[in-house]
């Protein structure tokens, strides 16, 4: 394929000298003209491993060159990839301009032209860019429609510094974000013979994917020196902790607890947070991180009552009250938080719970932490399930159980459900919840 790629940044050369190795005629545009020079002489404008002899050898088989003006390239391209940077402003806001600029350029080209062009962003930007920023810009100055006369792509790049060529061989996944399959299917074309997996998503999905994955690493690095400060302060060595932490690949190190749903809650973990934070807070060390879990958590359980609000129902059923299912501990339960504030707000609530049948029974700390958390829990809590659907006017889903999917299907199929399981609105649609435990 004929490629152009905008900006002879970090990501732009890699890509431009990656992809001229794969067998893709590429060019590349670059404003400055002393980094063009560089980059046609067999250099890259970038340190990074491996990359100068990749370019040598595309300027010496003729996939490659680099160019300071690409609008004149655009009607002899397939696609462009926009590569250039988005710095971040004093308050925090990406800089956009770069990419406006080149949006303008391949719009000035493509008018020029009668040829499909698929325009490929690969810039890190927040969601919605691509379609409110991009997509008007380049309809305005090409005078072309996007999905019929162009293509729009979001291609976000997984690439680290110092093993970018290798990233860009091995992949951990491709992710395309498509404004409609054509654009998607050409951008496929870029990775044939890379073993990775393809997903072709929406392009907001696409543009907030990077976004994400870069939040998540920089959790992980500050969890883990909070870890260290933490030990360092008690002569732990944290190394070890973190060695044996990782171990654990069941729940620690894998796709556990990585799925958006309701608060946390039960006897271990806001117990422990709290301990940990108290005695760092002991011992003089300052733990952010950690400390705003809990915080975090708490606007979890009050953001979910306003969920509840918008569906605009006086009265709702709330499936499950223990923090999961399977077990009567209701300790910290984040459902006994959010019952709570629902019925200071005047909604009237009622409860049902397959692992509670009779509260009389309860015994010990179990019994005084719900009635003193949860002082109404006589007047909202009943064993009827079929009846609390039926008077309810919507129902909250706290747990996936069997039990209670096939009540929602034969008593309030027709009535919202808000399921803080997977953190989702159904109207109407009970049949789409899992019936089995989460």
């Amino acid at each position: 394929m004929r490629v152009l790629v905008w900006g002879l940044g970090y990501v732009g050369t890699v890509v431009s000298a990656c992809l001229a190795e794969r067998g893709h005629e590429v060019i590349g545009v670059e404003v400055s003209a002393e980094k063009v020079k560089k980059f046609n002489s067999g250099y890259s404008p970038i340190k990074e491993p491996d990359l100068d002899e990749l370019i040598q050898q595309g300027l010496a088989n003729g996939n490659l060159k680099a160019v300071t003006d690409g609008r004149e390239y655009v009607a002899w391209a397939d696609m462009s990839l926009i590569c250039v940077g988005t710095p971040s402003s004093p308050d925090g806001s990406p800089i956009l301009d770069y990419i406006y600029s080149v949006a303008k350029e391949i719009g000035y080209g493509m008018q020029q032209s009668d040829r499909y062009h698929v325009v490929v962003l690969r810039s890190t930007v927040f969601s919605g860019v691509a379609r409110k920023q991009l997509l008007p810009i380049l309809e305005e100055y090409s005078q072309k429609k996007v999905g019929e006369d162009f293509g729009l792509t979001m291609n976000p790049e997984f690439l680290r510094e110092t093993t970018a060529v290798h990233d860009f061989y091995h992949p951990p996944l491709t992710a395309i974000g498509e404004y409609d399959a054509r654009s998607g299917a050409m951008v496929e074309k870029l990775y044939d013979g890379i073993d990775a997996p393809i997903y072709h998503i929406p392009l907001e999905d696409a543009e907030v994917l990077k976004i994400v994955n870069n939040a998540f690493h920089a959790l992980k690095v500050g969890f883990a020196n909070e870890i260290g400060r933490l030990c360092d302060a008690i002569d732990v060595d944290s190394h070890k902790i973190m060695e044996l932490l990782c171990a654990d690949t069941k729940l620690n190190i894998s796709s556990k607890y990585l799925k958006p749903g309701f608060a946390f809650g039960g006897s271990c973990l806001p117990k422990d947070l709290r301990s940990l934070a108290f005695n760092a807070n002991r011992l003089g060390e300052k733990l952010p991180i950690l400390e705003s879990v809990l915080p975090s958590n708490q606007i979890h359980i009050d953001t979910a009552r306003l969920k509840v609000h918008d569906l605009g129902v006086r009265s709702v059923a709330v499936l499950g009250l223990s923090f999961k299912a399977g077990t009567d501990d209701l300790r910290e339960s984040p459902i006994i938080n959010l019952v709570h504030q629902l019925w200071q707000d005047g909604m009237k609530v009622r409860v049902c719970d397959a692992d509670i049948q009779d509260l009389n029974t309860m015994l010990g700390s179990n019994r005084e932490y719900l009635e003193r958390q949860l002082p109404q829990v006589h007047w909202v809590f009943r064993t009827d399930l079929a009846e609390v659907l039926k008077e309810c006017d919507a129902v909250i889903l706290s747990q996936h159980r069997s039990e209670f999917t096939e009540a929602l299907q034969q008593y309030a199929a027709n009535k919202p459900v808000l399921d803080l399981v997977t953190w989702q609105s159904h109207g109407g649609l009970a049949e789409q919840i899992p019936a089995q435990a989460a």
